[in-house]
C-alpha cells in the first residue's frame, strides 16, 4: 500500500483538522441510536418493536432532511445551517429523555429533521483540502474515521447505559452531540472553494433550472449506495440471527468489531490504490463475499467471514462518494451528498426488514443470501447499463449545456 499517498493527504492541516472533527462529532450520533433503544426498552418498559419504531422514525427523518439540509448548506453556508439545528436539538433533547413514549417519538423525529448535516460537511471539507488525484485517499481516510466512530460510539453508549439511568445517559449523549455541533460552528471548516463568479452563476442557474445535475450517472451512483447499505443492513440482522441460533449471543460484540475492523482495513487499502474501481464492481464483489456468511458453522467462522466481507464495505461507499464528487459541481455537493446519504438511509431501512422476512421464512442463512442476491443483481444491471455512461461523465465531468435565459 503506497503510504506516500496518505502522507501527502495528511500533510494538509485542514484535512487533519476535518478528520479529527469528524471523529468527534460522529461518536454521539452512533451512540445516540443504541441509547435510544435501551431507553425505550429498559426505562419506558416497552418492547423492542416500539424501540424499533422510534429508531425508524429518527432514521426516516434524517433521510428526509439530507437533501433539504444539504441544499441549504450550498446556498446559505455552514453557520446559517448549523445554528438552527443546534437550537432545535437543544430544545428537543432537553425534554424528550424525560417524557413519555409518544412525546419522545415526536421530538426525536423533529430533531432528526433538523439534524446537523455532519457527514456532508466533513466530506466536503476533506475533499476541498486535497488535490483531485488524492481525493479518493482522503475520502477513504474519512471512511476509516466513520468506522472508528461506529466502533466507539455504541460501545460507550451501552457502557454508560449500564452504569447510570438511560434517561440521563440519553440526555448526556444528545447534549454531547449539541456540543459537537457548537464545535463545528466555531471551527467553521471551509467546504466550498472560492470560484469565479461566472462559474458560481452557472451552477446557481443549473440548480434553479430543475436540478440539471440530477442526471442518470448521479442517480446510478445513488442506486449503488442504496444497494450497498441494503446488503450491510441485511448482514447486520443476519449476524444477530445466526449467533442467536448458535446460542452465542455474547459473541455479538467481537464479531461486529471484526466486521468493522475489516471495513477499516479495506478502506485504507482502497485509498492507497493508484486507480479507482467503479462502485458497481465493488458492489458486486461485496455481494459475493457476503453470501458465504450463510454457511458459517459457529461464531469463529462467522467472525472470519465477516472480516472478509468487511474488506469491501468502506471501499464501496468510498467509491460512490468519489464518483459523486466528480459528476456534481463543487457548489452543489452539499445537496448531492444529502441525496447520497438519503439513498444509504433507505437502503438500511429496507435491508434489515427484507433480510428479516427471509430469515423468518427460511432460517438465518437466507438473510445473507437474499440481500447478497439483490446487491449482485443491482451490480450486474449497473455494470451492464450504467458503467459506460458513468465513465464518460467522469472523464468529461458531464458537459451540460446551460440554456441562456431569454432577454427580459
Amino acid at each position: 500500500m503506497p503510504i506516500d499517498r496518505y502522507r501527502r493527504v495528511l500533510a494538509h492541516r485542514s484535512v487533519r483538522h476535518a478528520l479529527m472533527l469528524g471523529l468527534l462529532v460522529r461518536i454521539p450520533i452512533f451512540a445516540g441510536g443504541v441509547v435510544l433503544t435501551l431507553h425505550v426498552v429498559s426505562t419506558l418498559g416497552l418492547s423492542y418493536g416500539w424501540a424499533g419504531l422510534a429508531g425508524g422514525v429518527v432514521t426516516a427523518a434524517v433521510g428526509i432532511s439530507g437533501p433539504w439540509r444539504g441544499r441549504l448548506l450550498d446556498r446559505q453556508g455552514l453557520r446559517r445551517v448549523v445554528l438552527p439545528s443546534l437550537v432545535v436539538a437543544t430544545a428537543c433533547w432537553s425534554i424528550a429523555p424525560f417524557a413519555g413514549y409518544w412525546v419522545l417519538l415526536a421530538l426525536a423525529g423533529l430533531a432528526g429533521l433538523f439534524v446537523v448535516p455532519t457527514f456532508s460537511v466533513i466530506r466536503q471539507a476533506v475533499i476541498l483540502g486535497v488535490a483531485a488525484d488524492d481525493r479518493r485517499t482522503a475520502i477513504s481516510l474519512d471512511s476509516v474515521a466513520v468506522e472508528m466512530s461506529f466502533m466507539a460510539g455504541p460501545a460507550l453508549g451501552v457502557w454508560a447505559a449500564t452504569q447510570w439511568s438511560t434517561t440521563w445517559v440519553l440526555f448526556g449523549v444528545e447534549m454531547a452531540g449539541v456540543l459537537a455541533g457548537v464545535l463545528l460552528y466555531v471551527v467553521n471548516p471551509a467546504i466550498v472553494e472560492d470560484a469565479p463568479a461566472a462559474v458560481v452563476g452557472a451552477d446557481s442557474y443549473m440548480a434553479e433550472r430543475g436540478h440539471r445535475w440530477l442526471t442518470g450517472p448521479f442517480l446510478a451512483v445513488c442506486l449503488a449506495a442504496f444497494a450497498t447499505t441494503l446488503v450491510l443492513g441485511g448482514s447486520d440482522i443476519g449476524i444477530v440471527a445466526a449467533l442467536r441460533a448458535f446460542g452465542e449471543q455474547q459473541a455479538l460484540g467481537w464479531v461486529f468489531a471484526l466486521w468493522g475492523f475489516g471495513s477499516l482495513v479495506g478502506g485504507l487499502i482502497y485509498g492507497g490504490l493508484s486507480r479507482p474501481i467503479p462502485s458497481f464492481w465493488l458492489l458486486g464483489a461485496l455481494a459475493l463475499v457476503t453470501a458465504p456468511m450463510a454457511f458459517a458453522a459457529d461464531p469463529v467462522s462467522m467472525a472470519v467471514l465477516a472480516l472478509v466481507a468487511g474488506l469491501l464495505c468502506a471501499p464501496t461507499i468510498t467509491a460512490t462518494l468519489d464518483q459523486i464528487a466528480q459528476v456534481v459541481p463543487a457548489q452543489l455537493r452539499g445537496e448531492a451528498f444529502g441525496w447520497h446519504g438519503s439513498a444509504m438511509t433507505v437502503g438500511l431501512a429496507i435491508g434489515s426488514p427484507a433480510a428479516g422476512v427471509a430469515i423468518d421464512a427460511f432460517g438465518w442463512p437466507a438473510g445473507f443470501l437474499s440481500v447478497a442476491a439483490i446487491g449482485l443483481l443491482v451490480a450486474v444491471v449497473g455494470v451492464g447499463a450504467g458503467l459506460r455512461g458513468l465513465s464518460v461523465v467522469v472523464a468529461g465531468r458531464e458537459h451540460v449545456e446551460i440554456e441562456e435565459p431569454a432577454p427580459g
